[in-house]
């Protein structure tokens, strides 16, 4: 897909986020003077073509409260790790979920999913319910607590 002067604007006018409004595309359209109809045509077309991998909230779990943030990871059995890694990815605490190469001998985990507490107590519980959901499809397992926040922009390009 060839990015035009408009999607490069779009990109522009969003890239820090999208406006906290109630007709967010509108506000968007109104800072490029285009119609709202045609801001999210192209957004939807960039988001299909591959340009913009996704449209979501990025919430500051710290902001709100949840102070125990923590990465699992994960050694699952290789045949199950789709299957596994959907039904992980369902649960309603896990923010995000997905595979990743082991790095053996020293990295035997393959299966990331993290969670957020408002204590290690909250995180500890979604933890074990993340065990109990694996079963014998987990040989192991660490968490990796966050101590602060290391990134939570995408791209950014300049006008």
């Amino acid at each position: 897909m060839q990015i035009t002067a408009l999607d490069r604007k779009i990109i522009e006018a969003t890239q820090a986020g999208l406006p906290l409004t109630p007709h967010l595309y509108r506000s968007v359209a109104e800072q490029l003077g285009v119609s709202a109809e045609l801001v999210i045509q192209r957004m939807a077309a960039m988001l299909e073509a591959g340009v913009i991998r996704r449209i979501g909230a990025v919430p500051n779990h710290y902001r709100l409260g949840y102070r125990c943030n923590g990465m699992t990871v994960w050694d699952v059995d290789d045949g199950r790790i789709d299957e596994m890694g959907e039904r992980i990815g369902q649960l309603p605490f896990v923010s995000h979920c997905y595979q990743r190469p082991r790095h053996l001998p020293d990295w035997p985990y393959n299966l990331f999913a993290m969670v957020h507490g408002r204590s290690e107590a909250e995180a500890a519980a979604q933890v074990q319910r993340i065990a109990e959901v694996l079963g014998a499809c987990s040989r192991g397992h660490e968490v990796l607590y966050s101590s602060r926040i290391l990134k939570k922009t995408g791209l950014r390009i300049g006008g």
